[in-house]
């Protein structure tokens, strides 16, 4: 090797060591999180199944209004900001509800769509808010508003930089050989073992931690979020995507000094099913933060499979008209990526083997952390001087 490719692969060198111990707690903290929640749904689906359904009955479902009606009545839970609705007459109504003052969020509910009876609130809920909250925004206040946004981001940057860096330190001479690339030698021991694992281990997952990184960074940086919108999307749907949106503290200050109508749901649920018919699965239905009179609305057909593949309306909530529809059909190839960042994120958009796979990827980040550190300090003895023994110094020196 020339002395400048030595000289480069030192600077390399010294750049992943400082990054990878500045950054291995966080990264490890963030992929533990990302890994609880590979399986979300279908943990949340199984211990939730006893309320998320009913028997089916010859009496009509009540409308939306009249059930939230209902449920008010029967106890005061705070205002209602969103219900899930569906076409299969044995699924129960979700109801969510808006923030309060202080920002708490109360639990959603399961009701009865028959008679607003109350089923429950849904099992770890809770739990994986919090996780989430951790894993995006490290439970600082202010969550999306706060500075944990701008620190996930920076470690997902921290991220790149030590696979590109790690990739390039480990580049074998026969750098067509697999063997090289992918197989562990088992029979080493102490420092050599930790570096055999580090490198080939991170050679497996470094596709998988690019992908989680790139993917990642959409909710932390705007600069970047836009970027790939206008990169992606046609030109008025990236224009029509990075306008600034109003925050939730603005909205409902807009919403004190202008007392917005008060609306429901049942005009853009008529609207809603006389469109698509029994076309979709379920629909989430939101009622605006601030001041104004459109619900948004979003759709899963029957055969979707994952969370991102939706439609989505603008639909008034007084006079019934649809202001605006967004098919996933209809959307270009950037498009429906840009869409299914969440589902690419954790690998949901291979199914559940892909989600299977981000799980161990992530579980796998404490490994690198581990024997990160324990590279650094072999690295830090070997290069220590001798001390002579105390048997061999002369008195005076």
């Amino acid at each position: 090797m020339s002395r400048l490719g030595h000289d480069i692969k030192a600077a390399l060198h010294q750049i992943h060591s400082i990054a990878g111990l500045v950054l291995a707690l966080l990264l490890s903290l963030i992929a533990l999180t990302g890994a609880i929640m590979s399986f979300e749904d279908e943990i949340v689906d199984h211990l939730n199944a006893d309320i998320m359904h009913v028997a089916p009955r010859t009496v009509p479902a009540l409308m939306p209004d009249e059930l939230v009606a209902r449920l008010k009545a029967a106890q005061d839970l705070g205002k209602v900001s969103a219900v899930t609705l569906s076409s299969d007459p044995s699924a129960a109504v979700r109801v969510r509800f808006a923030r309060d003052e202080q920002g708490a969020r109360p639990a959603s509910l399961y009701v009865d769509p028959y008679d607003a009876h109350v089923l429950g609130a849904p099992r770890g809920e809770e739990f994986f808010a919090t996780v989430r909250r951790l894993h995006r925004w490290l439970l600082i206040p202010g969550d999306a508003k706060g500075w944990g946004r701008q620190i996930t981001g920076v470690a997902a940057l921290g991220l790149i930089v030590m696979l590109i860096s790690g990739l390039v330190l480990r580049w074998p001479r026969r750098a067509g050989s697999v063997k090289m690339w992918l197989k562990p030698n088992f029979g080493l021991g102490g420092r050599a073992l930790h570096r055999s694992l580090h490198a080939v281990i991170g050679t497996w997952v470094l596709p998988v931690y690019l992908v989680m990184t790139l993917t990642g960074l959409w909710y932390s940086f705007d600069w970047y979020k836009d970027g790939v919108v206008w990169l992606l999307s046609r030109p008025e749907v990236a224009e029509a995507k990075m306008q600034p949106k109003m925050s939730a503290k603005a909205a409902r200050a807009a919403g004190r000094a202008e007392p917005a109508p008060a609306i429901g749901f049942d005009q853009a649920w008529t609207t809603f099913r006389r469109d698509e018919g029994d076309h979709f699965s379920r629909a989430l239905f939101t009622l605006p933060a601030g001041p104004g009179t459109l619900i948004r609305i979003r759709s899963w057909g029957k055969d979707s499979t994952l969370d991102t593949t939706r439609d989505e309306f603008r639909i008034d909530a007084v006079t019934g008209q649809v202001i605006s529809a967004e098919r996933y059909a209809d959307k270009t190839l950037g498009e429906k990526i840009i869409a299914n960042v969440l589902d690419i994120h954790r690998g949901a958009f291979l199914g559940w083997p892909g989600k299977l796979a981000f799980m161990i990827a992530a579980a796998l980040m404490p490994l690198f952390a581990v024997t990160g550190i324990l590279l650094y300090l072999s690295r830090r003895r070997v290069r220590r001087p001798a001390q002579p023994s105390l048997g061999r110094l002369v008195p005076g020196e």
